[in-house]
C-alpha cells in the first residue's frame, strides 16, 4: 500500500477559503453583538432553524418568544415587529453563516478524502477542525442561553469563550492550510519561533480582553483619551468588587486593561521589529514592517472608536483590524517555525 506524501494545491485553497468565511463570521458576530441582536432567536434548532419565519403567524410566534426574555421586558418593551425583524435577521444571518461554513468545510473534505488527496498527517487535523467547528456552534448557543433569563445581555465570560474559539479555529485553519500548501515543517524550529508564538499569544489575549469590553458595553463609557475622564485609574475601577472580580466585571477595569494591553503590545512589537532588523533570514524581514504597521493602525482605530462612543461601523473596522493582526502574527509564527 502506498501513502500520499504531498497534497494537491486545491486542498490548501479550500482551507484558505474556509478561513475567509471564519473571518466574515467573526465580523458578523461582532455586528450581532453591537446591534443587540443575539437574543432575538430564543431556541436552538440546528437544522430546522435554517428556515426563517415566512408567514405573519410565524413572525408573531417568534416575536412572542422574544417578548418572554428579560431583554425585551426591561429594555425593549414596546418594540415594533419591524424593529424585532431587524435584530432577528442579524442573528439568523449569523447562525446561517455558521451552517454554511459547516457545509463549505465538510463537503470538500469528504470529496478530497474519498479521492485520496489527503495525507495521513492531514486527516486527523481536518477531523479535529470539524469537531471544533461543531463545538463552536454549541458554545454559541450556550452563550445565547445565558442571556435569556435574568440578564439584559449574554454573559461576558461566555462571549469571550465564543470569540476566543472563533480565533482558535481561524488560527488552526490558516496553519493547516499553510502546511497543506507547503508541506510539513522541519524537525528543528527557527530561533524566533518562541518569540513569535509569545507575540501571537499576547495578541490573542488582547482580543479576549476586547471581548470583555464588548460584553459589558464598556466602550461606551470613559470616552476620553489618553486619560479616563481625567484620571489614569478611574475611581470606578473596582466598582464595589474585589480586585479579582473587578478585572472581569467592572466596566472601568476591563476598558483600562484593554487600553494598557494595547500599549504593552506596541512595545513588544517594537522589540520584535528590532530583533527582525538584526535577523539574517530574509523570510521574516517583511514582518519588521507588517506587525508594527498593523499594531499602530489597530491602536489608532481603537482610540478613534472610543472617542466616537463605539459606533457600529468603526467598531467593526476595529474588529477587522484585530483579525488582520492575529493572522499576520500567526503567519509570522508559522514561517519562524520553519526557518532553521
Amino acid at each position: 500500500m502506498s501513502y500520499r506524501t504531498h497534497v494537491p494545491k486545491a486542498v490548501s485553497t479550500w482551507l484558505f477559503i474556509v478561513a475567509g468565511f471564519i473571518c466574515l463570521m467573526i465580523l458578523i458576530g461582532g455586528a450581532t453583538r453591537l446591534t443587540d441582536s443575539g437574543l432575538s432567536i430564543t431556541e436552538w434548532k440546528p437544522i430546522s432553524g435554517a428556515i426563517p419565519p415566512i408567514t405573519a403567524q410565524d413572525w408573531a410566534e417568534e416575536f412572542d418568544l422574544y417578548r418572554e426574555t428579560t431583554e425585551y421586558q426591561e429594555q425593549n418593551r414596546g418594540m415594533s415587529l419591524e424593529e424585532f425583524q431587524f435584530i432577528f435577521w442579524w442573528e439568523w444571518g449569523h447562525r446561517q453563516l455558521g451552517r454554511l461554513i459547516g457545509l463549505v468545510f465538510a463537503v470538500p473534505m469528504l470529496f478530497f478524502w474519498l479521492r485520496g488527496d489527503l495525507t495521513a498527517r492531514l486527516k486527523p487535523r481536518l477531523l479535529g477542525l470539524f469537531a471544533l467547528g461543531g463545538l463552536q456552534g454549541a458554545i454559541g448557543w450556550w452563550m445565547v442561553a445565558s442571556g435569556l433569563v435574568d440578564r439584559l445581555d449574554v454573559s461576558q465570560y461566555r462571549l469571550a469563550t465564543h470569540l476566543g474559539m472563533a480565533f482558535v479555529l481561524l488560527g488552526a485553519t490558516i496553519w493547516t492550510a499553510l502546511d497543506a500548501r507547503y508541506g510539513a515543517p522541519p524537525v528543528r524550529s527557527g530561533r524566533m519561533t518562541r518569540w513569535f508564538l509569545f507575540i501571537w499569544g499576547m495578541i490573542f489575549l488582547q482580543i479576549i480582553m476586547g471581548a470583555f469590553v464588548a460584553g459589558l458595553d464598556a466602550g461606551r463609557i470613559y470616552n476620553t483619551w489618553p486619560l479616563m475622564n481625567g484620571q489614569l485609574i478611574p475611581e470606578g475601577y473596582l466598582a464595589g468588587h474585589s480586585f479579582f472580580v473587578a478585572i472581569f466585571e467592572s466596566h472601568a477595569a476591563v476598558q483600562l486593561q484593554h487600553r494598557w494591553m494595547a500599549y504593552v503590545l506596541v512595545v513588544l512589537v517594537a522589540v520584535t521589529a528590532f530583533r527582525l532588523y538584526r535577523e539574517p533570514r530574509v523570510s521574516l524581514k517583511p514582518f519588521m514592517i507588517i506587525l508594527p504597521a498593523l499594531t499602530l493602525l489597530q491602536v489608532v482605530l481603537g482610540i478613534i472608536t472610543l472617542l466616537a462612543i463605539a459606533p457600529l461601523g468603526l467598531s467593526l473596522i476595529h474588529q477587522g483590524g484585530a483579525v488582520l493582526l492575529f493572522l499576520a502574527a500567526g503567519v509570522g509564527t508559522w514561517i519562524a517555525r520553519r526557518s532553521a
